[in-house]
């Protein structure tokens, strides 16, 4: 039965609430739905009317491609000036013997691994700290390049950017173009957390605003660089609170077009100040993966980040609106093993994530960072 078929018949459902009978036709009529509507489905919506939503709206933008690449992380250090109440990872710099800090030449080294091996992006992400600056990035951008020209280099959430900028007293367009020329080409979605300032100061209020968090974004987008968005879910958090953030995502992109992807990251409390809030159900993240692909009708990926949530549920949300499961990552990322994820050592084999995709009834695309397909499954 084709995905439209399936809507049809549950819209006919004599027990289907008018509320999600209208959002239903607005789906299949191509409307966006409204930030009370995409409240409505997180509240009322079973999860199978969801999930036919979300997979229907995914079919027709991607078929059954879904999407993976070939990278590894760099993760410069794990000292931190900021101390946000949900993370594992960083350790604060007054006790930053506990943590680790990479030398340029060391993280150079990191990159002279792959050497001969078909990765086409590096992600650089980490912690905070006072000492590695706006100018000591430079630097490693510009070493990196010349060291592999082909290689993109996706790197540094919003909050270090803010602290690099404000700490080498520029602007954040200054700041941006000086990283561009040095070789930064795009930036990962992480550091948004949650926009709403009063969820703010419970888990992370040190840090740049909801506000700074977007403008960064818009910035680079000004700039042609894209970028990712993101957003952590499942822990003090309301649903209203949940759709204000896609909502402001989306009216950025609106006026932008510059984010490729939407990447919900699932709150896990393993070793944090949070540690006392219950993670969320698989249910809720099925519901949560199907209203963000609902909701987020501008952005064209949504990816579940296996290592975060586990193979097996990211394999899951390809049923629920997801075509992208990022990447083979073939080191061992830490900001999320650290705080209890599924993956402790996540690394997968190309050979292995076809699987994955495959055993979903799915169609393996290798990309590039910006969704160029680099090589369909008939060629891998």
């Amino acid at each position: 039965m084709s995905s439209i078929s399936q809507i049809q018949i549950l819209l006919t459902q004599s027990h289907l609430p008018e509320s999600l009978r209208r959002i239903g036709q607005k789906i299949l009529q191509q409307e966006r739905i409204t930030s009370e509507e995409a409240i409505t489905l997180f509240e009322e919506g079973e999860i199978g009317f969801l999930g036919a939503l979300a997979n229907y709206i995914r079919e027709e933008k991607h078929g059954d491609k879904t999407y993976f690449n070939r990278n590894f992380h760099i993760e410069p250090t794990n000292v931190c000036v900021f101390s946000c109440a949900f993370c594992s990872y960083s350790r604060l710099y007054k006790n930053k013997e506990e943590g680790w800090e990479l030398s340029i030449d060391q993280m150079m080294d990191i990159v002279k691994k792959y050497d001969g091996i078909p990765v086409t992006e590096v992600h650089i992400v980490g912690g905070v700290h006072p000492k590695m600056d706006l100018y000591y990035f430079c630097d490693l951008l510009r070493q990196i390049k010349a060291y592999r020209p082909d290689l993109h280099i996706k790197g540094f959430t919003a909050v270090e950017l803010d602290y690099m900028f404000r700490k080498a007293k520029v602007s954040r367009l200054e700041g941006m173009q000086l990283l561009k020329d040095a070789g930064l080409q795009s930036l990962p979605g992480g550091g948004a957390e949650i926009f709403a300032p009063e969820i703010r100061k419970q888990i992370c209020e040190d840090k740049v605003d909801g506000e700074g968090w977007l403008d960064i974004h818009r910035t680079a987008h000004q700039l042609g660089m894209p970028t990712n968005a993101t957003m952590l879910y499942g822990h003090v958090e309301s649903y209203a609170d949940r759709v204000d953030h896609m909502h402001q995502l989306r009216m950025l992109q609106d006026e932008t077009n510059g984010f490729n992807c939407f990447i919900p990251l699932k709150f896990r409390n393993g070793d944090n100040d949070m540690s006392h809030i219950a993670e969320s159900s698989i249910i809720e993240d099925m519901k949560l993966y199907a209203v963000a692909r609902i909701f987020m009708d501008n952005f064209p990926h949504l990816k579940a980040y296996w290592p975060m949530l586990g193979r097996n549920n990211a394999q899951l949300m390809l049923n629920y609106g997801v075509n992208d499961l990022d990447g083979t990552i073939d080191d061992s990322t830490k900001i999320y093993s650290m705080a209890g994820s599924e993956e402790q050592n996540p690394s997968m084999s190309t050979e292995e994530i076809c699987d994955l995709i495959t055993a979903a009834k799915r169609i393996p695309v290798e990309r590039d960072t910006t969704y160029h397909e680099v090589k369909a499954m008939s060629e891998l």
